[in-house]
């Protein structure tokens, strides 16, 4: 029985750690296709986007290990069945449970590992991918002149070259220059040539200028301020210089790191006890904002408050006025009273309502990355017994019928997973049962696919269909001919 077992981990162990990289490079890559307009021309360094590349495969771990564990154990099943293995096992009086028990237990372990991986390592995987993912989209492209186009990467510079040469010589080189406030682009230089290089720290950008002028328009001497009469005459200084050098700030092209505490409290930063009480706080911060809403409207609807206060109304006396006992002027002054009180009331509503519904999305986020991380962990189990069952019907290994099926069956749950979310985001359910449809949903197919694979059954045999067939066709003849 050990042989046994050492065969089914031996043959299980090489195609799931085949799929998990495949799957898991597939998600990366797809990573790659959504921000790569963010990352490109940037000049980031390899150790930034190798950095970035590794939080985000760290994301994705726990959604690579379900369908991972469906293929391998798919082709693990179907390789067995497909080489004969299966047939001596089964008449030996082994049942499908005892086949595929050492592989429950390695799904088991897997199940836990991917829980522990969603409520311990991805918070700190979506804190570090977030933040850094954050400084790299904000981050200017890097110097990069493209003749004939303005380059505006460089605060308060504008810079056009009609050729730019590689080693750095530029020829008609224009620039405006609105690094001086309310200056706009009043200061023109152009040159007829120039060269570019970086100072010897790099901070700076240096600009030898051969053969230009300059142009300052200013609206006066010095004087940088606007003017509030816009039709003043402003004294135009003009200049020549054989050679000039612009020294010119790159600060605004470093990549600088965002403090990560500011997204430290978020709901994919946090585990799941952090869930559980940050959504408690949140349930009660709500129960308390509609307690609060309802006692400002009922203390709000009665348009005489104060002067019955004055008076000593006993609550629960009927204060409203009666105004066939005041004259017309007293009634037109209560009923526009009324009128404001009435419009207040709706604003106030209205603004209640936003809040209520701004919590609630909230709470629901909070809530579906509570359940998600608990749903992945148990979908690794389904999957495997849809997985094992379904590759002991076909008898297929490889790469080919395995995969077909299994890439279905994730369809159809990432579908139904994907859409259940979205109706949870948009609270139409509430995350449970919401974010549990895909998985009820598959469940019910792996209980049946485990039942016709442990008795036997030809699901998925051509012939048995095939006689069954030929079987209603004779009764049908011999029930005519009678």
């Amino acid at each position: 029985m050990k042989r046994l077992h050492i065969l089914m981990l031996r043959s299980f162990r090489g195609p799931f750690v085949i799929n998990f990289v495949l799957v898991l490079s597939f998600q990366i890559m797809l990573f790659l296709w959504k921000y790569v307009d963010d990352l490109m021309g940037k000049g980031l360094e390899w150790n930034v986007l190798g950095e970035l590349f590794m939080y985000a495969a760290a994301t994705f771990v726990p959604l690579s290990f379900p369908l991972a564990i469906l293929l391998s154990s798919m082709m693990t099943l179907g390789a067995l069945g497909e080489n004969s293995e299966l047939i001596p096992m089964r008449s030996a009086g082994l049942g499908l449970f005892r086949i595929i028990y050492p592989l429950v237990l390695v799904v088991v372990v897997l199940t836990g590992i991917s829980f522990w991986f969603s409520n311990n390592v991805i918070p700190v995987a979506n804190l570090k991918f977030y933040s850094l993912l954050w400084d790299v989209t904000q981050k200017k492209p890097a110097l990069n002149l493209q003749p004939g186009v303005f380059y505006n990467g460089i605060t308060g510079v504008s810079i056009r070259v009609r050729e730019k040469h590689d080693d750095g010589r530029l020829v008609d080189v224009l620039i405006h220059d609105h690094r001086d406030q309310f200056q706009g682009n009043r200061t023109v230089i152009r040159a007829a040539s120039g060269t570019m290089r970086n100072s010897s720290d790099g901070r700076y950008l240096l600009l030898d200028l051969e053969n230009g002028a300059m142009y300052d328009e200013r609206s006066a001497l010095g004087d940088t301020r606007p003017r509030k009469n816009s039709k003043a005459n402003y004294p135009l200084l003009r200049g020549r210089f054989a050679h000039d050098q612009l020294r010119l700030d790159l600060s605004g092209l470093d990549f600088k790191r965002v403090d990560e505490e500011l997204y430290k409290d978020q709901y994919k930063m946090l585990t799941i006890g952090q869930l559980a009480a940050s959504i408690d706080t949140m349930e009660y911060n709500y129960e308390r904002l509609q307690l609060v809403q309802q006692n400002f409207l009922r203390n709000a609807s009665w348009a005489l408050a104060d002067s019955a206060a004055q008076s000593g109304t006993a609550p629960g006396k009927d204060r409203r006025p009666v105004p066939g006992r005041l004259d017309g002027k007293g009634q037109e002054g209560h009923y526009d009273r009324a009128m404001d009180l009435a419009r207040s009331q709706i604003n106030f509503i209205e603004r209640g309502m936003a809040e209520r519904h701004q919590a609630q999305e909230l709470l629901a986020r909070y809530g579906i990355e509570w359940h998600r991380k608990l749903m992945l962990a148990a979908t690794c189990i389904i999957f495997f017994f849809i997985g094992a069952p379904l590759g002991a019907i076909v008898r297929k290994g490889g790469l080919g019928l395995p995969v077909v099926i299994a890439v279905l069956f994730f369809l159809l749950y990432h579908v139904i997973s994907y859409s259940t979310e979205q109706m949870v985001k948009g609270l139409d359910i509430a995350p449970w049962p919401g974010m549990w449809i895909s998985t009820l949903a598959v469940f019910p197919i792996g209980l049946f696919l485990t039942y016709k694979a442990a008795t036997d059954s030809p699901l998925l045999d051509r012939d048995a269909y095939h006689r069954a067939w030929e079987k209603l066709l004779r009764k049908r003849s011999t029930s005519t001919t009678m």
